[in-house]
């Protein structure tokens, strides 16, 4: 199952990625993004992005290597197509951490993903969250939470919205609709008409 976790910048999907990745009842892979923008500190390549210079992305773009793609605040953001097929032909579950046009892109490509839209208590608060993380400009962030707000009108093209008010909160919430949505007849059926016939 291709799980999709999106939601505005700064709204901590690195943050509830990570803190459910670190659970090892949670049993998915996590597709790494490809990024141009600049590694933040503490961030180490082909762990928490392939950062790749803007020649080596469009490359990859142009030889249809890439599942989605967005350019934000001047950097492209995407996910390599070869390593989500493989993990999901292997029979896992695939977690991809992305900006709401990349899901947008991924919606119309894969429409039986799980799509979660992660959404901040309010718009203050996403602010502070921003300015805590002290590697933007005053500039960058105001431009972050106006986009943030055009964005957060997207949410009714995912299937859940779930608040990022504290963290092992949000991660319970996810874990409960991964659960359920493995459950659906439609991803269950074709087992149990096996077993029938």
């Amino acid at each position: 199952m291709l799980i999709v976790l999106s939601g505005p910048s700064g709204v901590g999907k690195g943050t509830v990625r990570q803190a459910m990745l670190a659970d090892d009842f949670r049993d998915f892979q996590y597709s790494v993004s490809m990024t141009t923008r600049k590694p933040r500190p503490g961030e180490q390549d082909g762990v928490d992005y392939y950062f790749r210079t803007k020649e080596q992305f469009e490359a990859e773009i142009a030889a249809g290597q890439m599942l989605e793609y967005a350019k934000y605040v001047d950097n492209y953001y995407g996910t390599p197509l070869k390593y989500v097929n493989k993990t999901l032909d292997s029979g896992r579950d695939v977690l991809l951490e992305i900006e709401v046009n990349g899901a947008m892109q991924v919606r119309e490509k894969c429409p039986d993903g799980v799509f979660i839209f992660l959404t901040p208590p309010d718009l203050m608060e996403l602010k502070h969250r921003l300015i805590g993380r002290g590697t933007d400009s005053e500039d960058v962030i105001n431009k972050r939470v106006k986009q943030a707000a055009q964005e957060i009108k997207m949410m009714e093209n995912y299937d859940y919205a779930v608040v990022n008010d504290e963290v092992p909160k949000a991660c319970k919430r996810i874990e409960r609709i991964i659960e359920s949505e493995h459950l659906r007849v439609p991803r269950v059926i074709d087992k149990y008409r096996n077993m029938v016939n």
